[in-house]
């Protein structure tokens, strides 16, 4: 597993969910060639609501005839790995939006992984909410109040 920590570049990917390559769904492709890239992870997220280029909204709502709703991939990784991923993705997407976000990463975690026993890999025993605001008790000394990150 790759250890992940300090600063990252965080890849999202947003594209239709009937987008496919080689009659493979686009996201999938992305997904599997990040993970043969050695990539950190990737993550599908499925959205309920959105437009994009051709600003027709395609929504899951039940009276709505739009079946392809938005999708976005997010990979998150050390600059230099992201990089090196970009132009399997020039090749993939056509008709989409990547987005680059500069992010600090926290913490990674294998569940069930913890050196204390309590599945929780944090090293300090006790479950979740057990004081401190944050898992295993420890206070948020992120400095990243009101932004956004992992």
């Amino acid at each position: 597993m790759t250890r992940l920590t300090g600063g990252a570049l965080r890849l999202t990917v947003f594209v239709g969910e009937n987008d496919t390559w080689r009659h493979r769904p686009l996201y999938s492709e992305i997904v599997h060639r990040a993970h043969a890239a050695g990539l950190a992870g990737a993550s599908v997220f499925r959205g309920v609501e959105g437009f994009g280029a051709s600003s027709l909204i395609h929504t899951s709502r039940l009276l709505s005839l739009s079946e392809d709703l938005p999708v976005a991939v997010v990979i998150v990784d050390t600059p230099e790995r992201v990089e090196a991923f970009l132009p399997q993705l020039d090749e993939l997407v056509t008709d989409g939006l990547v987005v680059l976000d500069e992010c600090r990463v926290l913490g990674r975690t294998r569940r069930g992984s913890g050196a204390d026993g309590d599945g929780d890999a944090d090293g300090v025993g006790g479950a979740e909410g057990d004081g401190g605001g944050r898992r295993g008790g420890r206070p948020d000394d992120s400095g990243m109040k009101g932004k956004n990150s992992l």
